[in-house]
């Protein structure tokens, strides 16, 4: 049996050959990047053939959002042409695939930016993937999803948006109608279902990032990062607007990062589980709400801002109280003084089907889990 200056000799001169290095090293590496990936990155990152099979990339959501199948049984179509036109929009754009009646898994065939001339509108069974290039919409009107469902967006920047104007906007290959024009939200999910936003960047619009209303269900908002901002995510329109309590939505591995002020997300009558998020810092609040909904945080990691004024996380707007309303606190990590103030009685969990469910980390995992959020840099015949 060789000696313990034997074996040290031995690990040096392969560190120092390099074929250690090149070996177990890189293959425990491997293995840490591997464990360090959340639930939905690691059913599929870890295949270097993503490119060719790209639809499987809808059998990896999970939570409310997670039988949202997008495109995935229709054709790819691809985007080689940046231009805009809201009435009669040209093969090769963005809008003529987006509008199709037929499931289509839309790519890009290079890197590009989208200024939209009025708002996109989604129909339904669309994927729109951005792995591969590096797309953004911005600088003009930017997404609708109204009166659909299945819609998977993932992979996309999407910034700077602008309000639309009045006019005629197509909808789908046979209909256009008049719009009065978008508030300038990046995405606005109107009485739409199955919907899963993922590994998008969102940042610096007019209105909100994404807004949630009219009794829109069945969501998952994963891996996405936002910055820069005022009201970042709205569930719910309005106070009075009942439909709304069916409402559900699970947001899950995002990273709330620098610049953003409230929303994350504001919550009015529905349900919310908000799982595994990092948030850095707030200027208002993170999680708010009105007319009793009901919050799940779970596992989140908060670091709250110096300002002694802004430590805690929540904030509810009402007039009549709210000890009642069920708003809980489970594994969640607070810093720098973050805290949360819970309310309500009774179970309070997502209930999710056998298909939803996923295992919540607790919250000091979650820089680890949320590092990679938004916009990937994938490569053809790479592992993302």
């Amino acid at each position: 049996m060789a000696s313990p200056a034997t074996n040290l000799s031995l690990i040096l001169t392969m560190i120092l050959t390099g074929s250690l290095v090149n070996s177990a090293y890189i293959s425990n590496l491997s293995q840490s990047r591997k464990k360090a990936m959340n639930t939905i990155d690691s059913c599929w990152r870890g295949n270097s053939n993503w490119a060719n099979d790209r639809r499987a990339l809808a059998d990896c959501a999970v939570g409310f959002g997670s039988d949202a199948v997008g495109g995935k049984y229709g054709a790819i179509y691809v985007v080689t042409d940046a231009s805009d036109n809201p009435q009669n929009p040209k093969p090769g754009t963005l809008r003529y695939g987006a509008i199709q009646e037929k499931p289509l898994w839309i790519v890009f065939g290079r890197s590009m930016v989208i200024k939209l001339k009025n708002e996109l509108m989604m129909n339904s069974y669309k994927t729109i993937d951005g792995r591969g290039a590096v797309v953004d919409i911005a600088y003009g009107p930017c997404i609708t999803i109204q009166d659909v469902s299945h819609v998977i967006i993932h992979g996309i920047r999407i910034h700077d948006c602008k309000p639309g104007s009045s006019g005629i906007v197509r909808n789908s290959p046979t209909h256009s109608g008049h719009r009065r024009g978008a508030d300038g939200d990046a995405i606005d999910i109107f009485a739409s279902s199955n919907i899963w936003i993922d590994h998008c960047y969102l940042a610096r619009c007019t209105d909100g990032l994404i807004d949630v209303i009219h009794s829109s269900t069945a969501i998952t908002i994963s891996n996405n990062f936002f910055s820069d901002h005022d009201k970042v995510m709205l569930f719910g329109h309005d106070d009075n607007n009942l439909e709304d309590k069916n409402i559900k939505v699970t947001v899950v591995f995002n990273h709330f990062g620098p610049g953003l002020v409230q929303r994350m997300p504001r919550v009015r009558l529905g349900y919310a589980h908000v799982a595994n998020n990092r948030y850095e810092q707030w200027e208002m609040y993170a999680i708010g709400g009105s007319a009793n909904p009901t919050i799940f945080s779970e596992g989140n990691y908060f670091m709250a801002p110096n300002r002694p004024d802004i430590k805690q996380v929540t904030k509810r707007e009402v007039k009549k109280g709210w000890k009642n309303w069920k708003w809980r606190s489970s594994r969640d990590r607070f810093i720098n003084g973050a805290y949360f103030v819970q309310s309500g009685y009774g179970n309070c969990a997502p209930d999710y089907t056998k298909t939803q469910s996923f295992k919540v980390a607790d919250g000091m995992k979650v820089p680890a889990l949320t590092s990679d959020a938004g916009p990937l840099n994938c490569r053809a015949n790479r592992a993302c």
